[in-house]
């Protein structure tokens, strides 16, 4: 394995406002996974007069809570300093591909069609289309090329009732959009590839200048481990926050509400900080923000 030196520290986390006339059990997916290539240094989660949460992990492993929203305005925090490699997205690949036969069994399921990735109405276009590219990492390239070059981003676009064949037929959608389309396209081929949620700061990137958002974004089991691809900015980034993995969008929900509650509150971050200057609880203040610019300052 490459070898990651956490040396960048990122400020992650959001502030959601719910109101409610009546008890409604919710669940949240908002804790960095802890996978070895971050370390979280400081955090800090609330929700403020719910009933008391408590924490388990999903079937995929992610780090889950469930708590009962009180009539009323309900409070949700979350913020964390989290240290970062400032090494890119690696395409190093370890060990031989596997062919599906061969493959462990807990990864089987990311082969196969879900709600949002639905690659057995993808299969004929997919052979089209990338059948005589090679299998593997050019592949897996070939994809992310073709998605974010035929699917326009447009801020605000999504639908939660999208699959990933009604976005390459509309040609247009959001990270997540992008996310499905991709995965799916990839298990056309049995390659195992899981949608990822979490934080994506602009290290090394110029500010694209849209309000900071959870992002979403993909994983490919290439050799005996598993890559990172991002179909939506298709270049190797610095600094991301995986929060949940899963099969789809519906594993990978920062919110999951059982019953009638509207957001009136939606604030996220994802930016580097110096952590000497910087502690969880404080104001956001995008003052104290390093990143947003082509060049990599260390923390």
């Amino acid at each position: 394995m490459n070898w990651n030196p956490l040396n960048i520290t990122v400020r992650v986390g959001c502030n959601l406002a719910y109101q409610t006339t009546v008890q409604t059990p919710v669940l949240f997916v908002l804790k960095p996974r802890l996978e070895g290539k971050v370390l979280v240094m400081q955090e800090r989660l609330s929700f403020g007069i719910g009933l008391p949460s408590y924490e388990f992990q999903d079937s995929h492993g992610n780090i889950t809570y469930r708590s009962t929203f009180m009539p009323g305005r309900n409070e949700v925090r979350h913020d964390a300093l989290v240290a970062v490699s400032s090494l890119p997205d690696s395409r190093e690949i370890f060990g031989n591909l596997l062919p599906v036969g061969q493959l462990p069994h807990e990864l089987l399921r990311y082969t196969l069609p879900s709600r949002y990735c639905d690659s057995d109405k993808l299969m004929n276009f997919a052979w089209n289309q990338f059948g005589q590219v090679p299998h593997g990492l050019p592949r897996v390239q070939a994809i992310c090329d073709w998605v974010h070059n035929n699917i326009e981003y447009r801020y605000m676009s999504g639908r939660p009732d999208l699959s990933a064949s009604e976005v390459i037929e509309r040609r247009y959608g959001v990270c997540r959009d992008f996310a499905h389309a991709a995965i799916a396209l990839c298990r056309s081929f049995n390659l195992p590839a899981r949608y990822v949620t979490g934080h994506l700061p602009d290290i090394g990137f110029t500010d694209p200048g849209t309000p900071m958002d959870f992002h979403a974004y993909f994983e490919v089991y290439l050799g005996n481990d598993w890559l990172t691809f991002d179909a939506r900015f298709n270049v190797p980034r610095i600094g991301r926050v995986k929060v949940a993995h899963g099969a789809d969008a519906v594993d990978g929900a920062f919110a999951t509400i059982y019953g009638e509650a509207s957001l009136t509150n939606f604030q996220v971050w994802a930016y580097q900080v110096n952590p000497n200057q910087v502690s969880v609880g404080d104001p956001i203040d995008l003052s104290k923000r390093l990143d947003g610019t082509p060049v990599v300052r260390l923390s």
